[in-house]
Parts: structure tokens; C-alpha cells; sequence
């Protein structure tokens, strides 16, 4: 008999599980009510958000579990649709009156509220993005057949074309944490686009260059930049506590003072778990670093810090195997997302960043961040799941020989 392949070997469920994956959310998962019980520990707060953190991550695992069934030919099917239906739901914010539904919290109408429960739109957009511009990407590439700088310029226009009406709403909210994340995310997924680099290499620098420009002019000419960009008041005012956070201690700058305070306190080892004595407002959610400085020391940060980038190094592993475009550019979003998160987030708690809204990836309390970024979970797993090519054996002279 004449075998030309090896039999496929036959497909287990629970093989088809990137378990490798699952244990890193679940022990995030673990560190961040860890974490947030301990941070309850100051009796700021009346409710014990590490239970409903349990309860969120709980909900977040089913949802990601049921994308996972789902293959990712179905989801990039309805990419386009998921895209329109929350475009549809920022835009809500903006015209709809405020009310029950559409409340202002902490200055800004970002949130649908249904009972105890509310929605940030913009915080699943970023995911629907990622997925809306992998197909973009790879529908272009499809059916570009004779690659040339004009092609390329064409695809630059497409992604841009797709991500600016996300970010233009959601930066009519004054929500430019968000709109820096995707702006990450649109620079990550161009870099594995097939651009070629005569249209990013001028394109990076000149946003490197604007990037420097804007920093210098806050720091020498800062009311030349308040009304060029017509920055907030607020804004202007995290800035300047960055730059010199003791000189309004007791203002804008007492989040990040108190921070400092916070991790150079904990030293090598920590003051141990629900040890923590430096109050710091709302600490469970974007300052929630600061609590794992103090009370874990610089060894439980920098354990921490090695779990995200195991976690990063997993996904990029797993996005040079596979062969679908539209998997590879979804997951390499999704690793921007991740990366500009923890270094931002991080980085604000040190002073080496100005403090934006962005909180900690799986770590932060709160219920859309968790869920959207499980969302994007439940499409790796999925692509992992039903990505054929981990079921194919090589052939080798003896699946040819003749028996």
C-alpha cells in the first residue's frame, strides 16, 4: 500500500486548549483580587471589589470560553458588523442626553449603566478594532497580487480610513487614554502589515519628532500648547505634577507623590500582604501597581513584570506559527494593546510617564477593562483552537515507502 501522509492524528478537545495561555490569565487573575483584597485593607471602601473582581473574572472566563468555540472565520465574517454596531454605541454618548442609561461619571460620558452594571463601549472598541483592521489588512494583501509602493501607500490609507472614526469619537469623550492605546495599536499592527518601510520609516519619525516637539513645549512653553491643542485645564494639571508632582502635592500631584512613596517604601522585599500605610486614592484600580511595590517589594514587581512579558513572548511565539494573516495581525494587536498598557501604566506609577486613565492589564478592578481584554483572550484561544496547521505531521521518506 502506498501511503503519501500520515494518518491525522484525531483531535482532542482538550488538547486544542492553549493551556499555556489559561494558566497565566488564571494566576493574574489570582494576583489581581490578591491584590485588590489587600488593597481594601485602608478602609477607604465600604464594598469588597475583590469579590467582584471574582465575580467579573468568572464572567470574563465564560465569555472567553464561548469565543473560543467560535471559529475565527465566523468572527472575521462579522468583524464589519461588530464594528458598525459599536461605532453606533460611542456616537449613543455623544447625542444622547445624560440620564440613568447614559450617566456622567468622574466628568465624562463613557459609560452605559444598566443597575450595577456599566458598560465602557470604548474600552471593547479597542478589541473590535484589532479585529476590523486584521481583516482590512489581510483582505487587501489577498487580493493584492503585484505588491508595489502603491499598493502599500493604499493599505496605509485603509487602516487609517478604518481606525479614525473610533478614535475620533471616543477623543470627543476626552478620553485620550484610550485614544493613545489605539493609537498603539494601529502603529504595532502596521509594522506587520507588509508596508514597506519607505512609508513607515518617515512616517515614525516625524510622529517621534512631533512626540519630542510636544514634550519640550510643555515643559518650556506649556500655555503655547494649551491653546494650540486646546488641552484641558485637568490635563494641563497632570502634566505639570509629572514633571514636578511636589510642587502640587497637595493637588494634581498627590496621586503620584503618594505613589512614590508607596513602591520606594516597600524596598527589596516588601512590607508583606495587607501591610500597605500609604494612602493613595483609589488604589484597586489605575495605582494598583503601587500597592504590589509596597507591600511585595521590588521583587514581587519584578515577578510581575516577568509574567506579562512571558505572557507577551507567548503570544508573538504563537502569532510566527500560525499561517493566517488575519490570526497573526489580530494577536500582534492585541500584544500592542498589552505592551502600552503595562508600560504606561507602570510608568505613570514611577513618574517616568504622565498619569493617564489606563489601568493595569487583568490586574486593575473593573468590569469592561477585564471583559474586553478577555474578549481578545477568547479570540487567541479560538484561533489556537481551530488553527489546523498545529494537527499536521511532516512527511518523511518512511510515510512513502511502499508496503
Amino acid at each position: 500500500m502506498n501511503y503519501s501522509s500520515r494518518q491525522q492524528p484525531k483531535k482532542n478537545w482538550f488538547r486544542k486548549i492553549d493551556w499555556i495561555l489559561v494558566l497565566v490569565i488564571t494566576l493574574l487573575a489570582v494576583i489581581s483580587v490578591i491584590l485588590i483584597s489587600s488593597a481594601m485593607g485602608g478602609g477607604q471602601y465600604s464594598a469588597n471589589f475583590g469579590i467582584r473582581q471574582i465575580v467579573y473574572y468568572i464572567f470574563g472566563a465564560i465569555v472567553a470560553f464561548v469565543i473560543m468555540l467560535i471559529s475565527p472565520k465566523k468572527i472575521k465574517n462579522n468583524t464589519y458588523l461588530l464594528y458598525v454596531i459599536f461605532c453606533v454605541l460611542l456616537i449613543g454618548l455623544l447625542i444622547l442626553p445624560e440620564t440613568t442609561i447614559t450617566p456622567v461619571i468622574n466628568g465624562a460620558k463613557s459609560w452605559y449603566s444598566f443597575g450595577s452594571i456599566s458598560i465602557q463601549p470604548s474600552e471593547f472598541m479597542k478589541i473590535i478594532l484589532i479585529l476590523a483592521l486584521a481583516k482590512t489588512i489581510s483582505k487587501h494583501n489577498q487580493f493584492t497580487f503585484n505588491k508595489s509602493f502603491h499598493s502599500d501607500l493604499t493599505l496605509f490609507f485603509k487602516i487609517i480610513g478604518v481606525s479614525i472614526i473610533p478614535m475620533a469619537l471616543i477623543l470627543l469623550q476626552n478620553d485620550l487614554g484610550t485614544t493613545l492605546v489605539i493609537c498603539a495599536i494601529i502603529a504595532g499592527i502596521m509594522l506587520v502589515s507588509g508596508i514597506t518601510w519607505r512609508i513607515l520609516a518617515p512616517i515614525f519619525i516625524a510622529a517621534m519628532v512631533g512626540g519630542a516637539s510636544v514634550i519640550l513645549a510643555i515643559i518650556f512653553k506649556p500655555t503655547l500648547i494649551e491653546s494650540l491643542l486646546n488641552i484641558k485645564m485637568y490635563q494641563m494639571g497632570r502634566i505639570n505634577s509629572w514633571l514636578d508632582p511636589y510642587s502640587y502635592s497637595s493637588g494634581d500631584g498627590y496621586h503620584l507623590t503618594e505613589s512614590l512613596k508607596a513602591i520606594g517604601s516597600g524596598q527589596l522585599i516588601g512590607k508583606g500582604y495587607n501591610h500597605g500605610e500609604v494612602y493613595i486614592p483609589e488604589n484597586h484600580t489605575d495605582f494598583i501597581f503601587s500597592v504590589i511595590g509596597e507591600e511585595m517589594g521590588f521583587i514581587g514587581s519584578v515577578v510581575l513584570i516577568l509574567i506579562f512579558l512571558f505572557l507577551i513572548f507567548h503570544l508573538i511565539r504563537l502569532a510566527s506559527i500560525i499561517e493566517s494573516q488575519y490570526n497573526k495581525v489580530f494577536i500582534i494587536g492585541y500584544v500592542s494593546l498589552i505592551v502600552f498598557h503595562v508600560l504606561q501604566n507602570i510608568g505613570m506609577t514611577v513618574q517616568l510617564l504622565p498619569i493617564t486613565g489606563i489601568p493595569l492589564p487583568f490586574i486593575s478592578y473593573g468590569g469592561s477593562s477585564l471583559w474586553s481584554l478577555m474578549t481578545g483572550i477568547g479570540v487567541i484561544l479560538s484561533i489556537y483552537y481551530h488553527e489546523p496547521k498545529r494537527y499536521r505531521e511532516p512527511v518523511t521518506l518512511e510515510a512513502t515507502k511502499i508496503s
